[in-house]
């Protein structure tokens, strides 16, 4: 069953910025509508979350250092 919100995601991401809620619900509604399992697709909603945060020993997510990187990056071509 997809997620209408990040407020219907399971208790275990309420500790998620808010990004990565978004992050989770886009990836296990699309790997549902693909005919993945409940479980498969949680699996690949945690997967997609961790591609792009991490956790701290305190439990605190935020962004990997390479992908802030390309966060701030304008898309400018070079030269102009």
């Amino acid at each position: 069953m997809p997620y209408e919100n990040t407020d219907s995601l399971p208790q275990e991401t309420q500790s998620l910025p808010q990004e990565a809620k978004q992050i989770f619900m886009a990836a296990f509604n699309a790997a549902s509508s693909d005919g993945m399992s409940e479980d498969g697709a949680h699996e690949v909603a945690w997967n997609s979350v961790r591609n792009t945060f991490i956790q701290d020993s305190n439990g605190e997510w935020s962004f990997k250092a390479d992908k802030i990187d390309s966060r701030s990056r304008t898309g400018a071509m070079p030269g102009g």
